[in-house]
């Protein structure tokens, strides 16, 4: 498994990308600022992630996706763990947005996320359809916050960043 990042064609994951943020001029929003990596096995892309500088210390992430196929195996939490490694000491904080889902609350707050707060109303204001997930229409964005040690561990173990 290796992760690099990618600088010339951002565009080309856009696929991926749309899994974790469904409204592609939302993506295109985020996507020129942020740092984007992607994790490959086997060869194939299986997840990515884009990042973005808040500024104080805080770095977000805007979009983390894995493919269907290579969903609960794993991906997203070691694209979360490559991301806090790879960036401790130069944050710290890591934040990230994302609907009040069953999918996805319960897996930030087991990568050891905490709620900070709410944006009432943010899929129904910045999208220009009902974004729905899991059955139920998402409205407000819970916002998660974590803090970043100054000396995460090293990149090397488990990555490769090419």
């Amino acid at each position: 498994m290796t992760v690099h990042e990618e600088i010339a064609d951002k565009k080309r994951f856009m696929k991926l990308l749309l899994l974790g943020d469904e409204q592609e001029s939302m993506i295109l929003r985020y996507l020129s600022r942020g740092r984007l990596f992607v994790m490959n096995d086997g060869g194939k892309a299986v997840a990515v992630c884009v990042v973005t500088d808040e500024g104080n210390g805080t770095l977000e992430i805007k979009n983390i996706a894995v493919s269907p196929e290579s969903q609960r195996l794993g991906y997203g939490r070691k694209m979360i763990s490559f991301i806090e490694n790879r960036f401790s000491g130069s944050f710290r904080r890591l934040i990230v947005g994302t609907g009040d889902s069953p999918l996805t609350v319960p897996f930030y707050e087991s990568c050891g996320f905490v709620r900070s707060g709410v944006i009432k109303n943010f899929f129904i204001d910045n999208y220009d359809h009902p974004i729905i997930e899991a059955g139920v229409q998402l409205c407000d964005m819970i916002c998660f916050e974590k803090e970043l040690p100054e000396r995460y561990g090293t990149v090397s173990k488990g990555f490769t960043e090419i």
